[in-house]
């Protein structure tokens, strides 16, 4: 406990100027290292299903869907494509009616960006980088739990329109009076997505893979892998 007491040894009211760095208590008192506050680990959210679907559904919205492909995730405002994941690029890109600096799958703005990346302690621009960033967001306007529900409704749309502005308010408007995508469009494509998610992990759950054969060149795994090739393939190899 001394090295705790350490800490206490500045006088109210003194200075910043005054007070011992962490590294100087550190140097000169090895074992209060123990006592001084870690910093905290990034933050990691889980990827469920219908958190992936809302993923989905944001991207589709803000036209970085591009089918799917990770293509999405280099995509800058106005549809050019940045140079890497590196880092946001924080570029003004102009168009006939707007500028905008919007970058990514979420189309995040520079200065959102900033709050996001020291918020989680996360670096880079990469794709599950920039998916927990958005989830970040997500949680930041109230909206995890109803997005955890599995359900796209109204509400939903509107709690996260401050931050999308192709999502529409109640109202059925964007938030900042730009294009903004049809709830009802919004909601058959997350209801879809969120089907063929789920299936995928029943599958999943359901057929579990089979562990390698060993030894492999047993006569036993040989036969088993003619199997998984087929009728057809195994009568070609003849």
């Amino acid at each position: 406990m001394a090295g705790l007491a350490l800490l206490a040894l500045v006088a109210p009211g003194a200075g910043a100027a005054e007070q011992p760095s962490a590294a100087a208590l550190i140097q000169a008192h090895p074992h209060t290292a123990l006592a001084l506050p870690l910093p905290p680990p990034p933050r990691i959210f889980a990827i469920t299903p219908e958190r992936r679907a809302l993923l989905n559904t944001i991207r589709f919205a803000e036209g970085t869907w591009a089918g799917g492909d990770d293509i999405g995730y280099r995509i800058m405002f106005g549809g050019g494509l940045m140079p890497s994941l590196e880092r946001h690029p924080d570029r003004v890109v102009r168009t006939a009616r707007y500028a905008s600096a919007a970058a990514g799958a979420y189309q995040f703005m520079p200065f959102t960006w900033n709050l996001v990346s020291r918020s989680l302690g996360i670096a880079e621009f990469g794709p599950q980088v920039q998916d927990q960033g958005a989830i970040f967001l997500i949680q930041r306007r109230g909206a995890l739990a109803l997005a955890d529900q599995g359900l796209f409704t109204p509400l939903l749309a509107a709690k996260l329109a401050p931050e999308w502005a192709s999502f529409p308010t109640l109202a059925g408007h964007s938030y900042y009076g730009q294009p903004v995508k049809r709830f009802h469009d919004l909601k058959r494509f997350y209801d879809d997505n969120l089907a063929r998610l789920r299936g995928q992990l029943t599958v999943a759950a359901v057929e579990p893979p089979k562990p390698a054969c060993t030894p492999a060149t047993s006569l036993r795994c040989q036969l088993e892998s003619l199997d998984r090739l087929g009728p057809r393939s195994r009568t070609s190899s003849l």
